[in-house]
């Protein structure tokens, strides 16, 4: 074999969650899949080298994360070698998660859901898989206690050490604007009606004209309550966002609606999309009525 082939494919990254079932591996599989990461759960180990000669291949997926546990059965016997032969292909880290015994017992008495190792107890389970990952365990290059843990505390470990440090925005914001005559975006979080301003459809030259053209702009702006409005939402958004992400959530939609969604509504999310961008965030914005996004 030449130095050549023996060079790992350092592009490919493959992260294999394992662990105790109720450990929290469903939890840090969706964290892993907002890191941008190709998520795929309970992949049969027989498969992963071909997962992985796949990934190589295709750039779109070259960081993925998988989880493998007790679900695979006997087959859960031969991960270890076909983990050993992964890492020596490709960048591959090994995350084991576990908890104590009370706290899983309370997981699947909150879930209800039955114990994959199907044992009479869920006690007698958790011992049997405990011993089963035991050579699993064994290499793992991270290990993380749950016991104690919640949901947002979880998802923030995995973005502290799996995130990439050029990574985006953890909360992706989208500033919009749309008319209530068209009905109200169903996928809003925050929704402000801007029908209070005057409206410059009443006004024969500016008609035909959207609130991006700076004669409508300096319209609405002429009304003090435009200002004070812009000012006022914008700095309970800057005060909101910190939050949002402090509570794990990863998407936001912030709508302004006015009549027609023409005129008030997309200057006023102009206005307050560049305000968080100045604030540092990396925020979309788009109109849906005038057809028309950046």
């Amino acid at each position: 074999m030449s130095a050549t082939r023996r060079v790992k494919d350092r592009a490919t990254e493959i992260v294999v969650i394992t662990g105790l079932s109720g450990s929290g591996k469903g939890t840090v599989l969706r964290a892993f899949e907002d890191l941008g990461y190709y998520s795929v759960d309970n992949l049969p180990v027989d498969l992963i080298p071909k997962f992985a000669d796949l990934t190589k291949r295709a750039v779109e997926t070259h960081r993925s994360a998988l989880v493998v546990d007790a679900r695979e059965g006997s087959a859960l016997d031969r991960f270890p070698a076909v983990y050993r032969a992964l890492a020596a292909k490709v960048t591959a880290r090994l995350l084991f998660l576990e908890a104590d015994d009370e706290s899983l017992k309370r997981r699947f008495s909150e879930t209800r859901r039955p114990h994959p190792m199907g044992l009479s107890g869920v006690g007698a389970s958790i011992a049997a898989e405990r011993k089963r990952l035991a050579p699993v365990r064994a290499l793992a290059d991270v290990t993380i206690n749950t016991a104690g843990l919640t949901v947002h505390q979880l998802r923030h470990m995995i973005e502290r050490q799996f995130g990439e440090s050029h990574a985006s925005s953890p909360l992706a914001v989208s500033v919009m604007s749309f008319g209530f005559r068209h009905g109200v975006p169903t996928d809003a979080d925050l929704v402000f009606d801007v029908r209070f301003l005057p409206n410059p459809n009443y006004v024969p030259e500016l008609r035909a004209k959207t609130g991006r053209h700076p004669a409508v702009a300096r319209f609405i702006r002429s009304y003090p309550q435009t200002g004070e409005f812009i000012e006022r939402v914008s700095e309970l958004l800057r005060y909101l966002l910190p939050h949002y992400i402090a509570e794990g959530k990863r998407y936001l939609t912030v709508a302004f609606g006015c009549t027609g969604g023409h005129h008030r509504s997309v200057m006023i999310a102009d206005d307050v999309r560049s305000r968080l961008v100045k604030a540092g965030y990396s925020v979309r914005g788009s109109h849906r009525d005038i057809k028309k996004a950046y």
